[in-house]
């Protein structure tokens, strides 16, 4: 049964329909409103040997292209098969899909993996990432950014301010992310509940808000469980 204020979901595709997804399974009155939109960009294979690569995202492995899966020609040669270090469970299915062999899957977020990662003899990593990221510490070995995909704004959809109208709940996966949810809310955020990812996250949300909660884990289950809190809190 669904009750409670609405849950508004911003994050670009596939990821949004899968959260709105698993928060209707939950009861939730859960929308899409896509702020973001997720789209290729060409790369080509940085020089050098690699030990490993790093997974940050599905999306990765989704836009990255046919030269992410083994195999390939001459004229448009594949990653070299190294060990998947991935970040969740979602990130490693879809390496899996595309016949790369993960080595090991982080439950938190990859600073944990990386850190994780330092008792392997590993020395040189190829992060497979997007064009806006995040700075992490490689813990003395050698971590090389290979932007593949980039994730752009885009004007809020058609019944956003109808949305955004009343009181809801948000949720924000990034820092990037939380900068454009309160700019497209406004004074709405006065009405407006918001469940940030991280203590960071929340902070790049500014002021203003209702509430805004911070998910007991960086995933999005954890965030759906705050969610559902101020959901039925709200109503």
């Amino acid at each position: 049964m669904i009750q409670g204020l609405p849950l508004i979901v911003t994050r670009s595709d596939p990821g949004g329909m899968a959260t709105v997804a698993r928060a209707q399974a939950m009861g939730i009155d859960a929308r899409h409103f896509p702020l973001f939109e997720a789209r290729p960009i060409e790369w080509s294979m940085p020089e050098g040997d690699f030990d490993a690569l790093l997974l940050t995202s599905a999306q990765a492995v989704r836009l990255a292209g046919p030269r992410l899966s083994p195999g390939g020609s001459p004229q448009r040669p594949t990653l070299p098969e190294l060990p998947v270090y991935a970040v969740g469970a979602a990130t490693a299915t879809a390496a899996e899909k595309i016949g790369r062999r993960v080595e090991m899957t982080g439950a938190g977020d990859a600073q944990a993996l990386i850190d994780a990662m330092t008792s392997r003899n590993i020395r040189r990593i190829l992060w497979l990432c997007g064009r806006d990221r995040s700075s992490f510490d490689a813990r003395g070995m050698e971590l090389v950014a290979l932007p593949v995909y980039a994730v752009d704004p885009v004007s809020p959809p058609v019944g956003w301010a109808d949305a955004i109208a009343a009181p809801a709940v948000l949720l924000a996966h990034s820092a990037r992310g939380a900068r454009r949810i309160a700019a497209c809310a406004g004074a709405a955020r006065r009405h407006l509940s918001l469940v940030a990812i991280s203590p960071a996250v929340a902070g790049a949300a500014g002021d203003g808000w209702t509430e805004i909660s911070v998910a007991a884990r960086p995933d999005d289950a954890s965030m759906l469980a705050a969610a559902h809190k101020l959901c039925q809190k709200g109503q």
